[in-house]
């Protein structure tokens, strides 16, 4: 039986042959064009000293990179919890992680070459507190920074490997040709396919656990550093959950609309099913009220403790150029999709569930430009918004799109392995990856 209990599991075959078709070359072509414009725009602003050209790639930077680390962690999440009604569609959330080689690359070039654009207090640290003059030191902050994002994207393109390493393995070959050299290395000593589902299955238990910690905590650790320093005299102990969070949502949000993409691409109403348009709808519904619950809890906190240094944070954006954008943020990101998508019908039609998607979308996008511009440009007649902020956002999504087709032309589209292995389900009771024998309950 298949994992909604309905259907018998599909073959080996059916499954390769659902996921050989190629992205369409347009839809590359698209994505590449995007990101020329869009990182020749930054390149120009740049070179030639505006902040502008910098800040828009901040902002697109949160937005972005939170949005694809979240989806490797949900994914192994899914390794966590051993889930099986994920398996048909989770690899349209691993190719999120071909993003974060060129996220690192920003970052760097962010702390290095832009950090007295990005950062208001980099030039003025000398005026602030004592231990906020520790805490942000510039090299402190550099290694602090790069370093938690090195480890995590790290972790999380090693535990994509070891998933598509699986699919690759028992797979003709086939893909884009500028990834043969890696399915070679995925090939290379690949074994009984028993013994390279429990000893992968092992790896990647650990590489969830430590990546959940890591992520738990960089994502904290990068939200103050990128996001919250920026007022370098705000704090809040919530912060970096809020913004981790809404990263997570539109990860979950973005999968609405994969897995109706892929379905139609690939002509895969067999694999990809209604009973995942409802699952992912449920989901995305829970943790738009998660994030709705949080970001209010937040703001009630300050609200009531009523103290200077923390509610000049909030006064300033309900104030002003900003006041429209902060209260957009909650109805786009909460109010519309909390009181849309209550029903079962709004999850699984897809102009209802991909209307609610957006909207998300662009509040976690005006959340992130709402954390950023305000601290760096304060109390304005006008937010500063034009051709920067668009073509940048724009480049950021062309890269974004190049890397994630790219990645979903190279590898196998599906979870080949644990839709089709006769031995798929054995990992619902570990064993002993050496010896094949079941492991005593409290291991």
């Amino acid at each position: 039986m298949s994992e909604h209990g309905s259907l018998a599991a599909p073959t080996r075959e059916r499954v390769i042959a659902a996921g050989a078709p190629s992205v369409t070359g347009r839809i590359r072509q698209v994505s590449m064009v995007l990101a020329i414009v869009g990182m020749l725009t930054f390149a120009y602003g740049a070179f030639t000293g505006n902040d502008r050209a910098w800040h828009a790639f901040h902002v697109n930077w949160l937005f972005f990179s939170v949005i694809s680390s979240a989806a490797v962690m949900f994914v192994a999440v899914q390794r966590i919890t051993t889930a099986r009604w994920s398996r048909g569609i989770i690899r349209f959330l691993e190719g999120y992680a071909a993003f974060l080689p060129f996220a690192w690359i920003a970052l760097v070039l962010m702390v290095l070459a832009g950090r007295a654009h990005v950062y208001p207090w980099w030039t003025t640290l000398a005026e602030l507190q004592h231990e906020k003059q520790i805490y942000l030191g510039h090299q402190f902050f550099a290694l602090r920074s790069v370093g938690v994002f090195t480890a995590l994207t790290a972790l999380q393109l090693w535990y994509t490997w070891t998933s598509v390493r699986l699919d690759v393995g028992i797979s003709p070959e086939g893909g884009a040709s500028w990834a043969a050299g890696l399915r070679a290395k995925m090939r290379a000593n690949f074994g009984e396919e028993r013994r390279e589902l429990h000893s992968t299955h092992s790896l990647q238990g650990k590489l969830a656990v430590i990546m959940a910690l890591v992520f738990g905590f960089g994502w904290c650790v990068l939200a103050w550093d990128q996001s919250m320093t920026l007022d370098p005299h705000f704090f809040s102990t919530m912060y970096g959950w809020q913004v981790f969070m809404g990263g997570w949502l539109i990860a979950l949000m973005s999968l609405s609309g994969m897995v109706r993409f892929w379905r139609m691409r690939l002509g895969a109403e067999d694999l990809v099913t209604e009973a995942h348009y409802h699952d992912i709808g449920k989901l995305c519904f829970g943790f738009t009220a998660f994030w709705g619950y949080i970001t209010f809890a937040q703001f009630l906190v300050i609200w009531y403790g009523n103290m200077p240094e923390e509610t000049h944070f909030f006064t300033q954006r309900l104030t002003h150029a900003w006041t429209n954008w902060t209260v957009a943020i909650a109805v786009l990101t909460f109010v519309l999709p909390f009181f849309g998508l209550l029903s079962v019908k709004a999850k699984t039609f897809s102009p209802t569930m991909l209307f609610f998607a957006a909207c998300s979308a662009l509040g976690i996008w005006i959340q992130r430009y709402i954390e950023v511009y305000p601290s760096v440009y304060g109390a304005v007649s006008n937010a500063p918004f034009s051709y920067w902020e668009v073509l940048i956002t724009l480049g950021y999504l062309g890269v974004w799109g190049w890397s994630y087709t790219s990645f979903m032309d190279a590898f196998p589209k599906f979870r080949v392995f644990l839709l089709t292995s006769p031995y798929r389900d054995e990992v619902q009771v570990p064993v002993d990856a050496e010896t094949m024998e079941p492991l005593p309950a409290h291991e």
